[in-house]
């Protein structure tokens, strides 16, 4: 299988999964986390920077510190992490062509749109997710909608 060069949205995925699987109030490490995600602590902290910057967890300074849930597992969607980590970057990793060529702007504004249609697809199915339906191991591709 073919690996993705921006793992950050399944490393908050997991980081978030993990943190929800902890007892009510026990911080996990950046070390801890990235043992498990199996990335730098310093790529963790990375990735829960906009988490945390959403309320969705909290860090805790000092010798027994570290990070934990600050929303439940329950309330927070797929689609919220998608959306704050991807934010309105490309999905489809758009270029740059040269701006007098025709063809190229004519391709530049079809693969924009398609680009956002690809981005609201992937929003809308991952809102019938949750941290909570991960942790449990309940997700089946599509079937929620149902």
């Amino acid at each position: 299988m073919a690996r993705s060069k921006n793992t950050q949205f399944a490393v908050a995925v997991h980081v978030l999964t993990y943190l929800a699987g902890q007892t009510e109030g026990s911080s996990v490490s950046s070390d801890e986390l990235s043992r498990s995600t199996n990335v730098n602590p310093v790529y963790v902290r990375r990735v829960l920077g906009p988490l945390r910057e959403a309320g969705l967890v909290r860090s805790r300074p000092g010798v027994h510190g570290g990070w934990e849930l600050e929303t439940g597992a329950r309330d927070i969607t797929l689609a919220q992490v998608w959306r704050l980590l991807q934010g309105t970057d490309p999905v489809l990793g758009l270029h740059g062509p040269d701006p007098a060529c025709p063809v190229g702007r004519s391709v530049q504004q079809s693969l924009t749109a398609l680009d956002r249609a690809v981005a609201d697809a992937v929003a809308a199915e991952l809102d019938q997710f949750t941290v909570h339906d991960i942790l449990m191991q309940g997700v089946e591709p599509s079937t929620k909608a149902d």
